[in-house]
């Protein structure tokens, strides 16, 4: 096996330079000696201008002939200044991992190519997962760094306009509307605006809060990040190394602030989206947008982005004799602070990580407490094992990180989410021990896959547990079952055993309605039939419908954590970029399935 640094090195060099000729040949035969039958090849537009993950040897060899002729010969080579080839084990398989830059016609990119010995063909190494990822268009690059704009607009004319003075006219929007309507000034809004200024495209983000930030700001009292600030750093301008391991709320938002400015990004605030349609004729969007001070503005942006999250609208759900209640009736989103709470009794219906924070949060202000489990939760100590998914980024750089995290196909995605769970149960024991025996219900995701699968499938489900699960265990806080109330009461709940739980306050930790809904809601059902399921995974390897087109031409969505929104934005930014300048097509046979 191959161990000296220079042999690697070597090798990864001759599989990229073998690719090459292949691919410039057609040559479907040859790719059988490079890769193994069981692997993968994801491509983000660099080829197929899809977000496409293909499995099996042969299914490869097919898709890689159709779409060789768009590779630019001679540019396979091995990246300089990034990780260099190396032995690492993915989803317990040791392999050598090479990251490599190549260009198109069209573009350039970077990918990563893993390679293992094929027992059956004398050791030969062979592609076990090759990611193919578009960085940047051809003409169209960004101006960072040595090319960086000049200024000379404003720093030459001293009876011209200064930087304040455009800076106030590019965002009033007073005699112009923007190209790209991003609607939600969360991480994915200003993720994406940020790629998009960076390619040029004039676009503002809308958001009905009256502070940029408040999505953040006004969560409740306690709340940090649940990740560590290694992974969480949004494009540009990542945050400083002085700041703590888990960001608070507060923080988070102040920063969001900052950033807008920095960034320059177009921000109006205290707007609320009401919805639009699509003409078809001029390839443009009627949109209709209303200040809080009642006026509103009519727009046509040629691209709406919803940026408003996996989960935009509270689901309260029709709950049985619920408004019998005469307490205070809360969902979790609109809950703030516990010291209002000091000496009354609340129940907390749900068990994720808003349920239990704000259980926690109650307690902590002296409030006696009863958190109600609907369904069975996944619960891992937040330190080590929710962390476990994030190792990667305790070494490298953050460019080589999020490639590696691009290229994890979501079959091997899985497989590895499976071996980090069975470490975190062992890791947890004591903690799922204690749970189990006071009759809290635990599941460890589909197929044992862990909460980032649950995620992404349902955004939710689990808690990261920072103290509340020990309370619970320890009957501070108490723990009673959905399943066991008769119905709700005047007082509160009363059980099927006779009992009364007596509240002043309940909080719903229900969850957020499903994207599906707020397009229904905001575009109507023709739109919401046409774009179907978004988020998760269906029957295929991409989440559906997000960061992709769709088949509603101008209907963009993006979501996720703060490293996905950073991650996946470029991408989105990049097709918008490239319907823009007439290279793409708003939809077509290479339009994002809903499947």
């Amino acid at each position: 096996m191959l161990d000296r640094t220079k042999d690697i090195v070597a090798s990864a060099q001759a599989w990229l330079d073998e690719v090459e000729l292949t691919l410039g040949a057609a040559d479907s035969a040859a790719l059988d000696r490079l890769f193994l039958a069981d692997s993968y090849w994801r491509d983000v537009l660099a080829l197929s201008w899809n977000l496409q993950t293909i499995g099996g040897g042969d299914s490869i060899k097919r898709e890689l002939t159709t779409l060789a002729a768009k590779a630019a010969p001679g540019s396979f080579k091995i990246a300089p200044n990034r990780a260099p080839p190396r032995w690492v084990t993915r989803a317990g398989t040791n392999t050598i991992e090479v990251i490599f830059n190549f260009e198109t016609a069209l573009g350039r990119g970077s990918g990563t190519v893993r390679l293992v010995p094929d027992a059956t063909d004398g050791d030969r190494l062979k592609a076990w997962t090759l990611l193919t990822a578009l960085d940047e268009l051809k003409g169209f690059e960004e101006q960072l760094g040595t090319s960086r704009p000049r200024g000379q607009a404003y720093s030459r004319d001293f009876r011209g306009p200064n930087w304040l003075d455009l800076r106030n006219g590019s965002r009033d929007y007073a005699d112009r509307d923007p190209a790209v309507l991003v609607v939600g000034g969360g991480q994915a809004g200003l993720a994406i605006a940020a790629r998009l200024k960076q390619l040029n495209i004039d676009t503002l983000i809308v958001d009905r809060e009256a502070r940029i930030g408040d999505n953040w700001r006004k969560r409740y009292h306690a709340l940090t990040l649940h990740n560590q600030v290694q992974v969480n750093h949004l494009p540009y301008m990542p945050f400083p190394p002085s700041w703590p391991t888990y960001i608070p709320k507060d923080k988070l938002a102040n920063w969001f602030e900052a950033y807008v400015e920095a960034m320059e990004l177009n921000f109006w605030t205290g707007t609320e989206f009401e919805g639009g349609a699509y003409d078809d004729a001029k390839d443009h969007w009627t949109v209709t947008l209303r200040h809080t001070d009642g006026s509103e503005r009519i727009m046509h942006p040629r691209h709406v982005v919803m940026a408003t999250g996996v989960s935009g609208i509270a689901n309260v759900p029709v709950i049985p004799t619920l408004d019998n209640f005469k307490g205070t009736l809360l969902h979790s989103s609109r809950y703030e602070d516990g010291e209002t709470w000091t000496g009354k009794r609340a129940i907390v219906i749900g068990t994720g990580n808003s349920g239990h924070d704000i259980a926690q949060d109650l307690h902590s202000s002296g409030a006696e407490v009863t958190l109600v489990q609907r369904s069975p939760t996944l619960v891992t100590n937040i330190e080590p094992s929710a962390q476990l998914a994030y190792a990667t980024y305790n070494e490298g750089t953050l460019e080589d990180n999020d490639l590696i995290a691009t290229s994890m196909p979501t079959p091997l995605a899985k497989k590895t989410h499976v071996m980090l769970t069975e470490q975190s149960k062992e890791l947890d024991k004591e903690l799922l021990d204690g749970l189990r025996r006071v009759g809290f219900k635990l599941d460890f995701g589909e197929a044992g896959t862990g909460w980032q699968f649950k995620y992404l499938t349902r955004g939710g489900g689990y808690y990261f547990n920072v103290g509340c699960s020990n309370l619970v265990i320890e009957g501070a806080i108490k723990l009673r079952q959905f399943s066991d109330i008769e119905s709700f009461v005047t007082e509160g709940v009363r059980m099927k055993d006779g009992t009364t739980l007596s509240a002043d306050l309940i909080v719903l930790s229900t969850g957020y309605k499903t994207q599906e809904y707020l397009v229904q809601k905001l575009f109507g059902d023709a739109v919401a039939d046409r774009v179907g399921p978004i988020w998760g995974f269906g029957d295929g390897l991409e989440l559906r419908n997000m960061y992709t087109r769709t088949r509603q031409p101008g209907l963009w969505f993006i979501a996720g954590s703060l490293a996905q929104c950073r991650i996946n934005s470029k991408y989105l930014a990049l097709q918008i970029k490239a319907i823009e300048e007439g290279i793409l097509g708003q939809t077509g046979a290479a339009a994002a399935s809903t499947a």
